[in-house]
């Protein structure tokens, strides 16, 4: 059985976790206190989920080891670094999880829930006097584009004992296989969600909380992310950078098509993706919605499909009508140009002939100038 639960409460209209005891379900004050902390600070309930689980983690492996939080600001230098990286292959181990069937979660993943619990130390530095600083965590300065192709720099701390992380390439899908889970789908506004992702590569959570009266240009035929923290069904757009995708004229009639027949749900709502059914009917969708038909649809065609799929699929058509690397990067609201090109497929010739091309293109400026 677990040592510690993640729970959630609603206060002042938004969804709080926190972490308890299994045993007595007391809460841990200082855990609690941090993802209370990333909540105010208008973190998305999914991102403050996810640390929640984290901290659940490493707390299961502090129990472990016999230590509580500040014991670790005692060690020194090299005991800290071996602590830290035992909690990597522990969580590696699957140790974390409870139950006899366990995924392992890949170095990526691992690293993710160390980073995460060294926010939550940095959060007990800054609180309380009394906690020093982790001197494992070092200044580091480090460069970054934005999302309009601006090069920054910023300081951040940085730890150089985590697992040898592979950057793997993200799994798109055929139009073949989209058209196969179009044709299995039970209702026109599973079509339209199918549609929308793949045309406008937005995230499911910004699609979500698109609303039919103020996000839709229906003269132009576009729709709009617009970033809110008040959502019915608690989705957030990733940053708060508003931005618009043209959706086809056949994609667009579906939806006008979906607005006809459920003109009355629609009337109780202002979102455009709701519940057609059952006591939530007219609510607006949920993610946990949307990940279960996607679920059916796959049991239904075997055919694996994910919202991220879809948006992997929109970048890499993108790609094929010749859109800049830059453009596409702006139209899946990227901040970092390596993280677009990690959506594509994009062999090691191609990227070998690109830098041919450049080496070229420098040469020739060169001559000219010579």
């Amino acid at each position: 059985m677990k040592t510690y639960e993640v729970g959630n409460v609603r206060y002042d209209g938004k969804v709080c976790f926190l972490i308890r005891r299994t045993e007595d379900a007391s809460i841990c004050v200082y855990p609690t206190k941090y993802l209370k902390h990333k909540t105010t600070s208008n973190r998305s309930p999914n991102t403050v989920k996810r640390i929640a689980f984290s901290l659940s983690y490493f707390m299961g492996y502090l129990k472990e080891q016999g230590r509580q939080f500040e014991d670790v600001y005692e060690m020194t230098y090299s005991a800290q670094m071996e602590f830290f990286q035992n909690f990597l292959y522990w969580v590696k181990g699957g140790k974390h999880i409870s139950g006899e069937v366990r995924k392992i979660p890949d170095n990526g993943t691992c690293n993710a829930y160390l980073h995460d619990v060294f926010g939550f130390y940095q959060f007990l530095e800054m609180e309380y006097e009394q906690f020093g600083s982790l001197l494992v965590l070092s200044d580091k300065t480090i460069s970054y584009t934005n999302a309009i192709g601006v090069r920054k720099t910023k300081l951040c701390r940085s730890f150089d004992g985590y697992l040898n992380a592979v950057s793997s390439k993200g799994r798109t899908i055929e139009r073949k296989n989209i058209i196969v889970l179009l044709d299995a789908c039970t209702n026109c506004r599973d079509q339209l969600l199918l549609l929308l992702l793949a045309e406008t590569g937005f995230r499911i959570g910004e699609l979500l909380g698109v609303r039919y009266v103020e996000d839709i240009d229906y003269q132009r035929c576009r729709i709009r992310v617009e970033p809110r923290v008040d959502n019915e069904n608690e989705v957030r757009a990733k940053y708060e950078e508003d931005r618009w995708a043209k959706v086809s004229k056949d994609t667009f009639d579906i939806l006008l098509f979906y607005y006809a027949k459920y003109r009355k749900l629609l009337r109780e709502s202002e979102y455009l993706f709701i519940t057609l059914s059952g006591e939530h009917a007219g609510q607006a969708l949920t993610e946990d919605a949307v990940n279960a038909m996607l679920r059916r649809l796959q049991k239904k065609t075997q055919i694996k499909v994910t919202s991220h799929m879809l948006r992997h699929y929109f970048a890499n058509e993108r790609r094929k009508n010749g859109w800049s690397l830059e453009l596409i990067s702006q139209a899946l609201g990227h901040r970092n140009l390596q993280t677009t090109i990690n959506y594509l497929n994009i062999s090691n010739e191609e990227l070998v002939e690109a830098s041919e091309e450049l080496l070229y293109g420098i040469f020739q400026l060169r001559h000219r100038r010579d």
